[in-house]
């Protein structure tokens, strides 16, 4: 029986950490099903393309429209085996959300892998202790928000990525080969060479 992964989509999440994690977990037999609040299967999100061109931050550029293909209203984490949480701006906005924290609560509180790159580590900063203790990785602008919330920063390269428990962060887009590896290790996946 295939896994399925639920993902948590919002306007302007980064088109990387959106399009690849969804394309490759599919192509590799998952079921994905991408959500956003207020929005059904059928409709679109719009990403941004975040790119390090020597600037002190990352630029922002237009995306793609990425087409959910799954109703938010319809989430029940009892049907799911994992969470995935892109990064990009949708996190800042979506963290406001009640269900977007309660739907990460209950994936922490069952001990299913919750895979966050890059900005993705708001969300689970805004939900009260779930990552206290944990080692935790995000785009270096989160750190505050990850120490605040109780977790040790893992400093790392930019292409590298961290498991603690259920818990698998990547600072950005360039660690999706670490990262994408270590959560379908978690999910039970075997990629032999």
């Amino acid at each position: 029986m295939s896994k399925k992964v639920l993902m948590l989509c919002g306007d302007y999440c980064e088109d990387y950490e959106t399009m690849v994690p969804f394309q490759t977990l599919l192509a590799v037999g998952y079921t994905v099903h991408a959500v956003c609040p207020d929005k059904s299967a059928g409709d679109f999100v719009m990403t941004a393309i975040h790119d390090f061109e020597g600037s002190q931050t990352y630029s922002e550029k237009p995306g793609h429209r990425f087409t959910l293909n799954a109703n938010f209203a319809d989430v029940n984490t009892a049907n799911y085996d994992a969470l995935l949480i892109p990064g990009g701006r949708g996190p800042e906005y979506l963290r406001l959300n009640a269900r977007v924290l309660s739907i990460t609560q209950e994936f922490a509180h069952a001990g299913k892998p919750i895979a966050a790159v890059c900005h993705g580590a708001q969300i689970l900063t805004a939900v009260p202790g779930i990552i206290r203790g944990k080692r935790i990785s995000a785009y270096p602008a989160c750190r505050p928000e990850v120490e605040l919330a109780g977790a040790t920063w893992a400093k790392i390269a930019i292409d590298a990525a961290v498991t603690d428990g259920q818990f698998v962060t990547a600072p950005a887009w360039p660690a999706h080969p670490a990262w994408l590896a270590q959560f379908m290790a978690l999910l039970g996946t075997k990629i032999s060479h």
